[in-house]
């Protein structure tokens, strides 16, 4: 679920890690609209070069090298 993703991100911007997400358009379209503002919020963070940012109600650090990759297949049924 999106708070589950929201952790996850908080971690990867304070860690300065990377993440791939394949077929990401699989995940429910409720919770992929609150990952994508969740995206959002981090990449404005590294864009404006701030060392801490406010993401999910709270101020978090920002390591400039984490970074998210995500696949979309639309139209693919799946396995």
């Amino acid at each position: 679920d999106y708070k589950i993703m929201g952790r996850f991100f908080s971690g990867l911007a304070q860690a300065g890690a990377w993440a791939c997400f394949d077929e990401f358009n699989r995940i429910d379209v409720a919770v992929l609209s609150v990952v994508a503002v969740q995206i959002m919020t981090i990449q404005a963070a590294l864009r404006e070069e701030k060392e801490k940012f406010m993401f999910e109600e709270r101020m978090i650090s920002l390591k400039k090298t984490c970074a998210v990759f995500i696949t979309m297949n639309p139209g693919y049924a799946g396995r």
